[in-house]
C-alpha cells in the first residue's frame, strides 16, 4: 500500500499555512486512490497504451475522489517521466497541477458557473493551445448545468479539438442530460468499506503524527459513511479538541429499550437527546442507520458498515431484537421520517413510532402481527419458522399465548389459523368466570338450566344442558355465545349468517358445541354450510371446535336468555308467526343475494320473528291477548 503523501512539500511548519487533512492528504497517484480499483485500473491502462478517451464522466457519493482522479489523469497525460502510466510527480507539469497553476487543467464549478455564457466561453478557450501535451477541462458538479448550457457543450464535448480531454464529474448522473453521457465513458465511483476507511484514517494518523486514539477513528469511520473526506474531517476535529465524543451518545440506550420492549426507557433517552440540541429528523436517521447495520449483520454480515469492533455489540442487540422486529423497526421509523416534513411537532411522530415498536399490540399492521406471532414464538421456546410450520399450543383460553392442546394430526395452514388466532386475543382480557358456581361446577363452566317442556321436540333428541366441561380447555357455553355475537357471527358471509343467527348455543356437550335451531328444515339446511361455521370457531378459540346441530323451537325461551323479539311469553300462547320471506337484513348486513338459491317448496325452511307493532305490544304486555 502505497503512504500518502503530504502536499506541504519541504516547507516549515511556519511558512506552510494550516491546512486541512483531506486537503493535505490528498491522493496525488493512482496507487493512492482507496476504494476505487476498478476505476484507477482502467485509467492507468488507458494512460499506458494511448487508448485516452475524448471525454469522461465520473459520478458518485461526494468524498470518494472523483475530482482527485481527474487531477491525477491530468497529470499522467502532462508528466514528462511516466511510469506504467502512473505520473512521477515531480516533474515541473506534475508539479504545477499539485499547486493549481497549470495552464494544462482548467476547472469549472458548474453549481456557480451554470449559465450558457460560462459554457460558451469554455467553448472558445478549448481550440487555444497550451504548454503541455494535453488540456485538461474537468466540470464539477455537471448536472447543475442548464438546459442551454448543456447544449452549447454537446457539439465541442462530441468533437473536441485532438489536444483536448474533458472530465465531467458529478453526484447525481440521472440529471445529466442522455446525449452528454451518451458522448462519455462512463465511471462510477463507490463509497468505501468501514475497513478500507479505517485503515486511510489509521495510515492518516501516522503520517500526519496525530495524537488520537482508536475511538477517535471509529467514530470518524461510523460518521464517515463511506466518505473519505467527512471522515477526514471528523478525525481532523477529534485532533483539534482533543476529545472524543460520539455524535449521539444514548442511541444505543433507545435501541435496548426496543429490544427489552420498554417505551418509557427509549421515550426518556429521546428526551435527553432532543434536550441536547438533536433534531427528531437527526435522531430518526441515525436510529435506522443502526438497526439497517443490525439486519444486515443478520443477513449478510460481509456488508455491514461499521468496524469490526462494534459489530459484536450490534450482533448481540439484534439477536435479542430478531429479524422480523429489526425489518419492521426500519419501516415504521422510515415512515415517520417521511412523516415530520409535514409534521407541527416532528418529535410526536417519532415517539410515536417508538411506542409502537415495543409495544406491537398498539400497532394493527401485518408487520405488527408478525412480530407478536415470532415473540410468542421465543416465549414458548419454538425456533423460528415459517408460518405454516406446525404449532402445539398448551395455555388456557384467555391467556396470553396460543390455547388448546390436541394430539390430532393438523395442516400447516390450521397451525397458522391457531397461532394467528392467540395473537388476535394476546392483549384481550379472559372472559370471567361466574361469581358463584355451584358445588361440583367447575370454576368458568356454566350451570346446568332447565329447559321448558316443548310438544315440537317430543321426537326429537333433547338438547344438552350447558354443564361441566369434559374437554380440558374446551369453550364453555358462556364464551361460545359471547364470542359468537361479538366476533364470528358478523363475520359470516351472507348465506351463512341468515341461517345461523335464528339459532343460539345451549349447551356444550361431549366435547362438542350444541347449536340449537327453529325447526328440522332449518336445521338440514344449515347442516350444509356447518364447514363454514367450525373453521371460524376454531380459528378464535385456537382449537378444534366441533358443532352438533340440534331442533329448538323459537318461542320456547331459555330462562337464562333475553327474550327475543316477537316470541310469546313463557306464560301466554306462543305468537310466533313462521314467514316465507328471508330474513330482515340488519344494518350490518347488506348483502342478502344468496337466500335467492333457497327452496320455494319448503316454506317452512326459514323461521323469522315477527317484529310488527302488535308482537311488540304483546311482547311488553305478559299474558296479553289480542282482540280484534
Amino acid at each position: 500500500m502505497a503512504a500518502l503523501r503530504d502536499d506541504t512539500g519541504d516547507a516549515t511548519p511556519e511558512d506552510t499555512p494550516y491546512q486541512s487533512l483531506y486537503r493535505r492528504f490528498r491522493p496525488s497517484t493512482f496507487a493512492e486512490v482507496k476504494g476505487q480499483d476498478h476505476v484507477v485500473l482502467a485509467l492507468r491502462n488507458a494512460v499506458r497504451d494511448g487508448r485516452v478517451a475524448h471525454a469522461y464522466l465520473f459520478s458518485g457519493p461526494r468524498g470518494t475522489g472523483k475530482t482527485s482522479t481527474a487531477r491525477i489523469l491530468a497529470k499522467a497525460l502532462n508528466c514528462t517521466d511516466l511510469h506504467e502510466g502512473e505520473p512521477c510527480g515531480q516533474c515541473s507539469s506534475c508539479t504545477e497541477i499539485a499547486k493549481g497553476t497549470s495552464l494544462d487543467v482548467h476547472e469549472l464549478d458548474a453549481a456557480s458557473n451554470n449559465g450558457v455564457d460560462a459554457m460558451r466561453d469554455l467553448v472558445s478557450r478549448a481550440a487555444l493551445g497550451t504548454p503541455g501535451r494535453q488540456k485538461v477541462y474537468i466540470v464539477d458538479e455537471v448536472h447543475m448545468l442548464s438546459t442551454a448550457a448543456s447544449n452549447a457543450l454537446l457539439k465541442t464535448l462530441e468533437e473536441p479539438p485532438a489536444h483536448v480531454i474533458f472530465v465531467l464529474a458529478t453526484t447525481d448522473p440521472q440529471k445529466v442530460l442522455p446525449t452528454i453521457r451518451s458522448r462519455t465513458q462512463h465511471y462510477e465511483f463507490r463509497l468505501l468499506g468501514a475497513d478500507t476507511l479505517g485503515e486511510l484514517l489509521k495510515q492518516v494518523r501516522r503520517d500526519a503524527h496525530l495524537e488520537v486514539p482508536d475511538e477517535a477513528l471509529d467514530v470518524a469511520v461510523r460518521r464517515g459513511r463511506g466518505s473519505a473526506r467527512d471522515a477526514l474531517s471528523v478525525l481532523d476535529q477529534a485532533a483539534a479538541s482533543d476529545t472524543v465524543e460520539d455524535d449521539l451518545p444514548e442511541l444505543d440506550e433507545i435501541v435496548e429499550a426496543l429490544a427489552e420492549r420498554d417505551a418509557g426507557r427509549a421515550l426518556v433517552a429521546v428526551a435527553h437527546l432532543t434536550s441536547a440540541g438533536f433534531s427528531p429528523q437527526q435522531l430518526t436517521g441515525d436510529l435506522i442507520d443502526v438497526l439497517r447495520q443490525g439486519f444486515l449483520a443478520m443477513v449478510a454480515p460481509e456488508v455491514v458498515g461499521v468496524v469490526v469492533t462494534e459489530r459484536e455489540t450490534i450482533g448481540e442487540v439484534t439477536e435479542r431484537l430478531g429479524l422480523p422486529a429489526l425489518v419492521r423497526a426500519v419501516e415504521v421509523l422510515g415512515r415517520a421520517q417521511a412523516g415530520m416534513r409535514d409534521a407541527l411537532d416532528p418529535r410526536v411522530s417519532l415517539e410515536v413510532a417508538l411506542v409502537r415498536l415495543a409495544h406491537p399490540e398498539a400497532d394493527e399492521s401485518p408487520e405488527a402481527m408478525l412480530v407478536r406471532i415470532e415473540h410468542l414464538e421465543r416465549r414458548q421456546g419454538v425456533a423460528s419458522a415459517p408460518l405454516a410450520a406446525p404449532v402445539t399450543p398448551t395455555t388456557p383460553v384467555g391467556a396470553t399465548t396460543p390455547v388448546g392442546a390436541t394430539d390430532l394430526p393438523t395442516s400447516g395452514a390450521t397451525s397458522a389459523r391457531k397461532t394467528l388466532g392467540a395473537v388476535r386475543r394476546e392483549s384481550a382480557p379472559p372472559i370471567p368466570a361466574p361469581a358463584s358456581a355451584p358445588a361440583g361446577v367447575p370454576q368458568g363452566a356454566s350451570e346446568p338450566i332447565p329447559e321448558a317442556p316443548n310438544p315440537r321436540l317430543a321426537n326429537q333428541p333433547a338438547p344438552a344442558a350447558a354443564g361441566p366441561v369434559s374437554a380440558a380447555g374446551f369453550p364453555t357455553r358462556d364464551q361460545l355465545v359471547q364470542a359468537w355475537g361479538d366476533h364470528i357471527l358478523g363475520r359470516l358471509r351472507p348465506k351463512a349468517k341468515a341461517l345461523f343467527q335464528a339459532g343460539r348455543f345451549v349447551g356444550v356437550e361431549n366435547g362438542k358445541a350444541v347449536f340449537g335451531l327453529p325447526n328440522e328444515i332449518h336445521c338440514r339446511r344449515c347442516e350444509d354450510i356447518r364447514g363454514d361455521i367450525e373453521p371460524a370457531l376454531s380459528e378464535y378459540f385456537g382449537q378444534p371446535v366441533v358443532l352438533s346441530l340440534v331442533v329448538e323451537s323459537v318461542a320456547v325461551e331459555r330462562v337464562d336468555d333475553p327474550p327475543r323479539p316477537g316470541a310469546g311469553s313463557p306464560t301466554g300462547p306462543d305468537r310466533s308467526i313462521p314467514s316465507t320471506d328471508a330474513t330482515p337484513a340488519t344494518p350490518d348486513d347488506e348483502d342478502t343475494s344468496d337466500l335467492s338459491s333457497f327452496d320455494d317448496a319448503e316454506p317452512a325452511s326459514i323461521v323469522t320473528v315477527d317484529n310488527s307493532a302488535e308482537a311488540r305490544v304483546l311482547e311488553a304486555f305478559p299474558g296479553a291477548e289480542e282482540i280484534r
